[in-house]
């Protein structure tokens, strides 16, 4: 597997790294891993999503999602370029994109989704 460079944006094709469909959080955790560094030295990534055929939120909350933490919505949408996503995907991405950010942002909200969290883990 390999990483691509168009210009200064690396280009990931997320199909070699975690096979054609992006459904658990270990998957998304290996792509969390492929772009995180390069987005904190505020240097651009392209996620290819080609020849992807399923998605869940686990996945996307994991690549996608966390990086919410560190970064704005507006510094991903300039730095994070998301490409050949099926409108299936991008239904995901978009709500995942919207809980964390909201996750993130509001501690009370914070702390309500990790007490329902906590408490299902407990009931298991």
């Amino acid at each position: 597997m390999t990483l691509s460079f168009k210009g200064e944006i690396k280009m990931i094709l997320v199909k070699e790294f975690i096979g054609a469909n992006c459904i658990t959080m270990e998957q998304g955790e290996k792509i969390y891993q492929l772009i995180y560094a390069s987005l904190k030295d505020n240097k651009s990534i392209e996620l290819d999503f080609s020849g992807i055929g399923v998605f869940a939120s686990p996945f996307f909350n994991v690549a996608i999602g966390r990086l919410l933490k560190d970064f704005s919505r507006e510094q991903l949408n300039r730095l994070l370029i998301i490409k050949n996503l099926s409108s299936t995907g991008r239904d995901v991405l978009k709500v995942v994109i919207e809980n964390s950010e909201q996750y993130f942002k509001n501690e009370a909200y914070r702390r309500a989704v990790d007490d329902v969290i906590r408490q299902q883990g407990d009931d298991i």
